[in-house]
């Protein structure tokens, strides 16, 4: 069953003289490291991202209905809280790029970049697009070249869809009834949308809404109507209730209307000529929309150039070389770039609480500015509560330290605002400050209000930034005084409420609340410590003590499921006996993946080693792991699930039936747990799984991009064989946890406490392997070198530290069964310590506060 190889086009180009910006009209270069795919590109989708745009299309410069939150209106070009255009189309000497006679032959994604490549009339088309940070705008060049001088005719179709991201499809009121119609006009050379008026809807203002659409010369001809989409005019329409065809262009949502602008382009005989186009907008007007489309067109390619520049950047922090798994690498530098085009700001949110959709209150407030980090696109590029911790762990390892702050300190601001300084965290918030779920009247999710003290203490303890400390301890303070004062009525310790799975017959008690709660109390505890604040840290040890006696004999189902119990307390048992219900949910991983940091420093997760190899050894069976990944609810006996598929491997009955989609997040926090025991060669399997789903052109949707789910038994078809409005995401953020955190904080070790100027170095070399290394990992204000080497004789684990001093305590994970002969720091015998972790044998030594390079040459026996 194991692994086909991995086939996969891949240029990697430095950017040359990036201090000298290219002539405005190229549209090539500078490039990156980028991947190309040249099949079922119109299949495929892309997106482009920025802090202030993005847009969602096809490999082939399409722009079909995407996406199923307001169907088929997810695509298209976006400023948040806004969509501005349903898509631009390129019409040259009469034939459409993308269409019948011009398909396209190539797509690339840069980092920072995409590309596609067409010919159409002895013409070679190069397509860039780019999204500049800070700028609400879009930027196409096309670079033409032709063998013979001519003269060629470019066309640009643009169709307005001028409409926020919430109302939604669905929701009460739903988007027909917030939607106003849209006009066109041409000024100066743009094309003009703009929705101007207030809606039929209770509580909705009045607004004014504008897109602009311009290139950087003069049109020749201009037009203006209803159509304007290219090669996909006239649409075919998608309703908003009952089946969509497979492929559809517009929605009965729509309201709507297009121009046309054409432009006389002369081409040289053999020297490429670029012409830029620019998608400008605002949810303020056309002053604000005008500016944007000024900034973009006075140097197109400059901004691509400081785009680049930037991802280069990102791409120098966390430069891991992994010779035993180049697979494995290749996808953290990817997944870095994922975390980078998630960052997402919106400005002037109204903050209102919508009863999962049900209603359309008053604002209770207002957020100047929001940055976060998107959980995912097309459908979820907002933010999120439990999303966001997840993927703070990526962040981290990445040295990608203000997207983090930032979307804590939006979450925290939101929350205060909607739920009265309660201490409970919203669970879903839309860039236009609508929260969907998780006001203090609704049940809300209980782990996202728990996780978020563990969240603020890891960013706290790889910057060592106290001012963040500062900023959001109270809140993470309120946050377990309300999980454990509010949220556990029978008292018993356990909290009730929804967790990350919700599906029927689940107990009121779910697993993984207990477990992030647990770890919560004991983030709080440290950070309260640091803070002077002894009352709290005792309140909060005590709690989590108690919990963690208790732990075992609560949860663990035993038998031959080799698992914990999902949750407790039937619902439709008025005892609430603390039964157990198993129902081989992917949560089950919880008590393994989550870490308890106690006193300080002591760092293991929930479950004991012994049940931790029972679980884990249950999870790598096919009951629960299948080709691509760890399912999201493994498979039990088929009498008992009511047409299950898949083996069994227990006698456990269980009221739910399996769900064999296998989650990108599901994966990577079975890959964590196999690393949090040491079982690195086990882990290789869901790191490599995950890396595959972005760098394999026959799983991966858009090259470099890491997908929500992946093709499973049950998520079959795989997205790029679903219709366009009923796919997971293209790009899911969450998923960077998988390969992220096992690399920079297993496989290489590192575990700041920069709050408290302490760093643990501590690697383990998978086995088979000759060695990791990782270098600029970012730690507090400096940065970090590692590289890590094992033998049958010895172990080698080498510090170089970047910055101001901290306590540097360096080691190496022990092979099992091997023995300390003699440890050297720096050529000199050193006093060490073995010290029994989940891991296995750590053998450690403190190289004190020197900085520079420490090497630790441990001899095995």
């Amino acid at each position: 069953m194991r692994r086909r190889a991995v086939a996969f086009a891949v240029t990697f180009i430095l950017v040359a003289g990036a201090a000298h910006a290219a002539p405005a009209r190229a549209a090539g270069p500078p490039k990156s490291a980028e991947l190309s795919t040249t099949t079922r590109l119109p299949d495929r989708r892309a997106v482009v991202i920025g802090d202030r745009f993005y847009s969602v299309s096809t490999e082939d410069g399409l722009y079909p209905a995407s996406g199923w939150h307001t169907q088929g209106e997810m695509g298209g070009f976006w400023t948040p809280p806004l969509k501005l255009l349903d898509g631009v189309w390129f019409g040259l000497g009469g034939q459409w790029l993308g269409g019948a006679q011009a398909k396209a032959e190539r797509f690339t994604a840069g980092q920072g970049y995409t590309r596609i490549a067409y010919e159409t009339g002895g013409v070679r088309v190069e397509r860039t697009d780019v999204a500049p940070d800070g700028v609400r705008a879009g930027l196409i060049g096309l670079r033409l070249t032709s063998p013979t001088a001519r003269t060629v005719r470019l066309d640009v179709d643009a169709h307005s869809e001028l409409m926020t991201a919430y109302p939604w499809g669905s929701t009460t009121p739903d988007q027909k009834a917030a939607n106003l119609p849209d006009t066109g006009a041409y000024e100066g050379g743009a094309l003009v949308f703009r929705e101007q008026g207030t809606p039929r809807v209770a509580n909705a203002t009045a607004h004014d809404f504008a897109a602009m659409v311009a290139a950087d010369r003069t049109p020749v001809a201009h037009q203006l109507g209803a159509g304007h989409r290219g090669p996909q005019d006239p649409p075919v329409i998608c309703p908003s209730t009952g089946t969509p065809p497979d492929r559809c262009d517009d929605t009965d949502f729509g309201k709507g209307t297009g121009g046309r602008l054409s432009y006389d382009v002369k081409l040289p005989a053999g020297h490429d000529t670029t012409v830029w186009l620019a998608v400008a907008g605002s949810d303020h007007g056309t002053a604000e929309a005008r500016t944007a489309l000024s900034a973009a067109l006075h140097d197109p390619a400059g901004l691509l150039a400081r785009k680049v520049a930037a991802r280069r950047s990102v791409a120098a922090n966390t430069v891991v070389d992994l010779p035993g798994d180049r697979l494995l690498q290749q996808s953290v530098e990817w997944s870095k770039q994922n975390l980078a085009d998630s960052v997402q700001q919106a400005d002037d949110l109204r903050l209102r609480a919508t009863e999962e959709g049900k209603a359309y209150p008053p604002p209770k407030g207002t957020l100047a500015r929001a940055r976060w980090i998107g959980a995912g696109w097309p459908d979820y590029p907002w933010i999120f509560g439990t999303d966001g911790e997840f993927t703070a762990f990526a962040t981290v390892a990445a040295g990608q330290f203000p997207a983090i702050e930032d979307h804590l300190r939006t979450l925290r601001d939101v929350s205060d605002v909607v739920n009265d300084r309660s201490g409970k965290v919203v669970h879903e918030v839309v860039s236009d400050g609508s929260v969907y779920f998780g006001a203090n009247d609704e049940a809300g999710n209980t782990d996202e209000t728990a996780k978020y003290p563990s969240a603020a203490a890891l960013v706290w303890r790889w910057t060592g930034d106290r001012r963040f400390l500062d900023d959001v301890y109270d809140f993470a303070r309120r946050n377990m005084r309300y999980v454990v004062e509010k949220l556990d009525a029978d008292g018993d310790g356990w909290p009730e409420g929804l967790g990350n799975v919700e599906r029927p017959g689940m107990g009121v008690e779910k697993l993984d609340n207990t477990v992030y709660t647990v770890r919560g109390l004991y983030d709080l505890a440290d950070m309260a410590r640091a803070k002077g604040d002894t009352a709290t840290a005792t309140w909060a040890t005590s709690h989590g003590d108690d919990l963690v006696k208790r732990f075992d004999q609560a949860w663990w189902y035993g038998g031959d499921t080799h698992q914990f119990a999902d949750s407790l307390d039937d619902p439709a048992n008025p005892a609430n006996d603390n039964t157990k219900i198993f129902q081989r949910h992917w949560i089950g991983l919880t008590p393994l993946d989550a870490l308890l940091v106690r006193s300080g420093q002591a760092t293991r997760p929930l479950a004991t080693d012994a049940h931790a190899r029972e679980v884990l050894d249950q999870r790598e069976r096919p009951c629960y792991t299948g080709e691509n990944g760890l399912y999201h609810t493994g498979t039990g006996p088929t009498s008992a699930e009511g047409g299950n598929k898949g083996p069994a491997c227990d006698s456990a009955v269980s009221s739910v039936q399996s769900d064999r989609e296998a989650f990108t997040i599901n994966t990577g926090i079975m890959a964590v747990a196999e690393g949090n025991y040491g079982r690195l060669a086990q882990q290789r399997r869901y790191t490599d799984d995950n890396a595959r789903q972005q760098l394999d052109p026959s799983l991966y949707e858009m090259p470099g991009a890491m997908p929500e789910i992946v093709p499973s038994p049950d998520f079959d078809p795989p997205n790029i064989d679903r219709p366009e409005t009923g796919r997971s995401m293209v790009l899911q953020a969450w998923g960077a946890y998988g390969n992220l955190w096992p690399v920079v904080s297993q496989q290489l070790g590192v575990a700041p406490d920069l709050g408290r100027g302490r760093l643990e170095v501590v690697p383990q070399v998978p086995p088979g392997q000759p060695s990791v290394a990782g270098r600029n990992i970012r730690v507090g204000t400096g940065s970090v070198d590692v590289s890590a080497a094992a033998s049958a004789t010895s172990l080698r684990t080498v510090v170089t530290e970047r910055g101001p001093g901290t306590r540097l305590l360096i080691g190496q994970v022990l092979p099992s069964g091997a023995a300390v002969a003699a440890v050297t720091l720096n050529g000199r015998a050193v006093p060490y310590e073995v010290r029994r972790t989940a891991r296995g044998g750590e053998v450690v030594a403190d190289a004190g506060s020197r900085g520079g390079r420490s090497t630790l040459v441990v001899t095995l026996r």
